[in-house]
């Protein structure tokens, strides 16, 4: 089903009613492929599970150990993409949902953002959303280069007039030189937007997480995020959710109708944990 046969289908029904089919379609679907890849691989050497055989340290804890050591890596990563994907879909009730941003960037814009980036690298500079302002300014067309970055989220509010940029790490888990990176094109892509978009548009933009690591409502520390995103500038498991969903409940929806089609994917795993260990 294309973008505009799913808006179709869904005009019908309440926001609250589409996030909720999208949640339990892409639980189950996920469910079905992640069962069907790895009982699929069970007789290929090269399958997730089968690589850690020849592993003689984790072989030496038992068959379980091994099992559960490869099985549990590949769930963390495959269930982070498929939310990712879920998180696109929602916002596209919401939003008009790009994937990359190109335009024209200067050579002084991209030496600003270097400066700057360096000043939060040495803690001489605390993030604001003040520090990236003067990239608004639109620089001369003899200093432009065209440049594209591939975007999280490039979302337009048609209610607002507003544009968001948001870079989602599921857990948020980056190291300096990712933090620095991340906000690197971020900033970039800011720029290309100032350069490109009728003077005086809105433009924000944010770090997300699909969830907090430390406890929903507890003190997110990421320090290596802080160092280069500001406090206003994060959205972080809770306020990412509320934020595509555009609703104050849009986290406790999301969630709610995950846990209530989680058991796909527990029956998967249990399927997959037979066909490995009897």
């Amino acid at each position: 089903m294309n973008n505009q046969e799913r808006y179709n289908s869904m005009k019908s029904i309440s926001i609250e009613e589409a996030i909720r089919e999208i949640v339990k379609a892409h639980v189950q679907a996920y469910a079905e492929g992640f069962q069907a890849r790895h009982e699929g691989e069970y007789d290929n050497p090269d399958g997730t599970i089968n690589m850690k055989i020849h592993n003689v340290f984790i072989k030496a804890l038992g068959d379980e150990i091994r099992y559960y050591t490869a099985l549990v890596r590949s769930l963390d990563s495959s269930l982070g993409n498929m939310l990712e994907k879920m998180a696109i879909q929602i916002a596209e009730l919401n939003f008009k949902v790009f994937r990359k941003v190109s335009g024209p960037l200067s050579n002084n814009q991209t030496n600003f953002i270097a400066g700057l980036l360096e000043k939060y690298k040495r803690h001489e500079k605390k993030p604001s959303i003040n520090d990236y302002q003067s990239l608004r300014k639109r620089p001369e067309k003899g200093t432009l280069l065209t440049k594209r970055h591939e975007s999280d989220y490039y979302l337009i509010d048609s209610d607002t007039d507003t544009h968001y940029l948001i870079e989602l790490k599921i857990g948020g888990d980056l190291d300096n030189k990712k933090a620095r990176s991340e906000k690197e094109a971020l900033l970039e892509q800011f720029a290309i937007l100032s350069n490109t978009l009728q003077e005086g548009k809105k433009i924000k933009l944010y770090f997300a997480t699909a969830y907090n690591r430390y406890g929903e409502g507890k003190p997110w520390n990421q320090q290596r995020v802080k160092q280069f995103f500001a406090e206003e500038e994060l959205l972080i498991g809770k306020d990412f959710w509320n934020f595509i969903c555009k609703s104050k409940k849009g986290y406790k929806i999301v969630l709610t109708e995950y846990e209530k089609n989680a058991h796909f994917i527990r029956k998967a795993l249990n399927s997959i944990k037979r066909k490995y260990l009897g």
